[in-house]
């Protein structure tokens, strides 16, 4: 892998005062984030006012992340997310499917329904992990399914708390294609919703993705990356009486998987 052209004894490679970090790593890494929030397109003057950090110092991280192949240069200038992040991340999200796998199947086992995770990958949803239901009648998602976030539980969930004029800017980047005839298909609605969602503590999927189903979704605080996890059966199954029962389930297992989630990291 080609190595970084910038002196080992830049200041920007020294240890950070918090103990034991690389200045330089935190900040390309910062840079990378960056660009995944902007929609993985950005100059140089937006990552500069988005981090405060000078021209001459991005310029240099970015030479290094081009070499690298962590981004690429456009032919306009401006800088964009590489491939080679592709295979870290699906790795990185089998990884995590693996983790979940075990706290799904406790919400298997205490609710009789499907179980799911899911993540927002850029403007989509894609599940990571799924434990199916033990009844004959159950809800099957394929792994590695990528969906719109308005017509999913775990949509709403992953979106709640996220700025009005942040989820109009994705709505209009996606469009709100109707699933079915009880999609929410305007912003207006969608943003009624996520208030519900803030006010309730969950998500509900009421037939939205798909006639005959229903879900509900929690987030998983804290995570390292935005994560739901959620239930979905029947929506003579899963109604609205025994939401009273497996919320509660659902949010137990979102602050477990939470932990287990951080733990996986160093500190």
């Amino acid at each position: 892998m080609p190595t970084s052209s910038a002196s080992t004894t830049d200041a920007s490679a020294k240890p950070t005062a918090g103990g034991g970090g690389v200045q330089s790593l935190e900040r390309a890494f910062d840079l990378l984030e960056r660009m995944a929030d902007a929609g993985g397109e950005v100059g140089l003057s937006e990552l500069s006012a988005a981090s405060g950090l000078p021209l001459p110092t991005i310029h240099r991280l970015m030479r290094t992340l081009v070499a690298c192949g962590y981004v690429r240069q456009q032919p306009n200038r401006r800088y964009s997310l590489g491939p080679r992040l592709i295979r870290l991340g699906e790795s990185a999200a089998r990884l995590l499917g693996t983790w979940a796998r075990p706290y799904l199947a406790r919400l298997v086992e205490e609710t009789g329904e499907t179980a799911n995770m899911a993540l927002l990958d850029g403007d989509e949803i894609v599940y990571v992990a799924q434990v199916p239901s033990k009844h004959s009648m159950r809800m099957f998602t394929e792994v590695g399914r990528r969906v719109l976030p308005h017509s999913t539980g775990v949509g709403k969930a992953l979106l709640a708390h996220t700025p009005a004029e942040e989820v109009r800017a994705l709505l209009a980047r996606t469009g709100m294609p109707a699933a079915t005839e009880k999609t929410i298909t305007t912003p207006e609605g969608f943003l009624d919703a996520l208030e519900q969602v803030r006010k309730a503590g969950y998500a509900v999927d009421d037939n939205e993705q798909e006639i005959g189903v229903r879900c509900l979704a929690v987030s998983v605080p804290n995570s390292p990356t935005a994560a739901a996890i959620s239930i979905s059966g029947p929506a003579g199954r899963v109604t609205e009486a025994v939401a009273e029962s497996f919320v509660p389930i659902l949010q137990g297992v979102a602050a477990e998987l939470s932990v287990a989630l951080q733990s996986q990291s160093p500190a």
